[in-house]
């Protein structure tokens, strides 16, 4: 059975007629994000060699070690200015690193709620701390959601459980924790190697493809909602 479903592929109604759960990413999927901008606020904080450091598609051990919550906050910061030799201050940093966040649109959120009444509705993000701080402070300032782990049937995030996408033993903790079975789980997110990742550990995976759709219409358009 082919479980690898890309952006703008052809689907029968028969390949989702067992799902039963569905696991969302976050940034990208759910929450407009922009690496691009990351990388601009460092660089106009005198960080030249950032996008070095840190991109999508592949990033530094250290962000690696940030989101699996194996280093602290403190311990981030002071590393990100030894490598960039730049005393930039606390808050500073925590802008430059934030400025990735963007909103969550009221559309997404009603399609959680949609989908919700036919299927099990779970959140996996890689995310660090900073991060998570900044963009429930955002949500609840925006879309007033007090408690945004809230929305979905089970929301994880990597920093918390010391395990990040795309290896195999997060997606089995995650489905676990919510007696979801790989067969019958459907996991959408906008990196390629993610999905894959989901994959390898028996789930169903869909990658998004943000430069030709959103996860509204793609979800419309295979008829999940």
């Amino acid at each position: 059975m082919l479980k690898l479903f890309l952006c703008g592929s052809k689907m029968m109604d028969e390949q989702f007629k067992n799902i039963e759960t569905i696991l969302l990413d976050l940034g990208g999927v759910l929450l407009n994000v922009s690496y691009e901008s990351t990388v601009a606020a460092f660089r106009e904080n005198g960080v030249e060699n950032f996008d070095a450091l840190y991109t999508k598609a592949k990033q530094d051990h250290l962000f690696d070690q940030f989101e699996t919550g194996a280093i602290s906050a403190d311990d981030f910061r002071n590393e990100v200015r030894n490598r960039t030799g730049i005393a930039l201050s606390d808050e500073a940093i925590n802008d430059c690193w934030n400025a990735i966040l963007g909103n969550l649109p009221q559309e997404r959120i009603e399609l959680i709620e949609s989908l919700k009444t036919r299927y099990q509705v779970l959140l996996l993000s890689n995310t660090n701390a900073i991060h998570v701080e900044a963009f429930s402070r955002l949500i609840h300032e925006e879309n007033g959601i007090e408690n945004f782990k809230a929305l979905f049937h089970g929301a994880h995030y990597s920093n918390e459980l010391g395990m990040r996408k795309p290896n195999s033993d997060v997606f089995k903790f995650v489905l676990d924790q919510h007696n979801a079975l790989p067969a019958s789980t459907l996991f959408i997110d906008d990196t390629l190697h993610h999905v894959e990742g989901s994959i390898t550990a028996g789930l169903s995976g869909f990658h998004l493809d943000l430069g030709k759709e959103d996860i509204v219409t793609a979800l419309k358009r295979l008829e999940l909602i």
